[in-house]
């Protein structure tokens, strides 16, 4: 360990952004991986729980103890839950460490609309102290922020790729629809019959249409560009694949100068020096499979001729950019090192 090691523990490591988290800490540079805490494995040996780091990652997971994390980690990196993470949070702060939550706790400036989503907020007082953790809009912020929100995966799909849009004023802020589709990992690892192999393997469906908790975090932040309200319609549905989030959006131009040329140079222009995002040619299509284990975004724009209408496609690995890589990209932000140090790998293909 050297006087840049930073000492890290991962809360709710045993889930599958947890299991991306550690995996990506393990091959960071400056990160010394200290711990992992459970709830329902505590106490279990970590090579039995995660497999996948066995020879890697020896010990067993831990209980959760606030003061033991606080003597032995600079930083905690909480994977818990919505609703479960956000006293957790507040116990760590408290003793001083900086916080990345990879939950939705802390996401939302207003807190009538997270309480509208996920109930009563436990610890509300924190909510302005959290900064939203899409390094790509806010990475002045990040740079001093002790308290990070992670996007969801949706979220950083669909804004990624809506984001130079609406800041150039490119496209009308009304009639936005964003269609979007994930690998079922996305819904973690607890069993339901929607997840099911059986119930999945087959078929492709829509869900929670126009009434996912995802749709208000995006408006949050394409409402913050555009200074001004905007209000989408955003549909999601599950793909018979693990891994990967496809946000293809539709919108009204704002005139006849947004070409697809004009929005891949506004994107280009927008995500200039990111060691993330990559922007395709126009007419070019992201797919998920070219951006699979790594965090990289692929976004490009066309247009539909008969329409009219603009189409911004994204693609992300939802554990690796949509959640853990994302939280280990703030994190590079906020203690000065470069941005992309331990996520340079390029995708897993085929």
């Amino acid at each position: 360990m050297t006087s840049n090691t930073i000492r890290a523990i991962v809360v709710g490591g045993t889930g599958y952004t947890g299991a991306e988290l550690l995996r990506l800490a393990l091959g960071h540079p400056s990160i010394e991986l200290v711990s992992v805490v459970g709830n329902t494995t505590a106490e279990r040996p970590i090579a039995e729980v995660l497999p996948s780091l066995r020879g890697v990652f020896e010990g067993t997971v831990e209980p959760f103890d606030a003061d033991a994390i606080a003597a032995r980690a600079d930083v905690a990196f909480c994977a818990l839950p919505h609703a479960a993470s956000a006293e957790v949070v507040s116990a760590l702060r408290q003793r001083g460490l900086k916080v990345f939550d990879l939950s939705a706790d802390f996401r939302f400036d207003d807190q009538a609309v997270y309480e509208r989503l996920y109930g009563t907020h436990p610890v509300s007082e924190l909510l302005s102290e959290a900064v939203y953790g899409l390094v790509e809009l806010h990475r002045e912020e990040l740079k001093t922020a002790d308290l990070v929100a992670v996007p969801g995966c949706y979220p950083t799909a669909s804004t990624l790729g809506l984001a130079p849009l609406v800041k150039a004023g490119l496209i009308r802020r009304e009639g936005i629809v964003v269609d979007a589709k994930s690998g079922v990992s996305g819904a973690g690892r607890g069993l339901s019959s929607a997840t099911h192999y059986p119930e999945t393997a087959e078929g492709v469906r829509a869900y929670e249409a126009g009434v996912h908790r995802h749709g208000p975090e995006i408006e949050q932040e394409l409402s913050r560009l555009a200074g001004g309200a905007i209000h989408i319609t955003f549909v999601p549905h599950l793909l018979p694949m693990t891994r990967g989030i496809l946000a293809t959006c539709y919108a009204e131009p704002a005139g006849s100068g947004s070409t697809p040329a004009i929005c891949t140079e506004a994107a280009r222009e927008l995500y200039a020096g990111s060691p993330s995002v990559h922007v395709l040619d126009p007419g070019d299509h992201p797919d998920t499979l070219w951006v699979r284990g790594s965090n990289r975004v692929h976004v490009a724009y066309t247009q539909d001729p008969g329409s009219g209408k603009i189409i911004a496609m994204s693609a992300i690995d939802n554990l690796v950019k949509g959640a853990a890589g994302q939280a280990l990209q703030c994190l590079n932000v906020r203690f000065g090192l470069e941005e992309g140090a331990g996520l340079g790998a390029p995708a897993e293909w085929p």
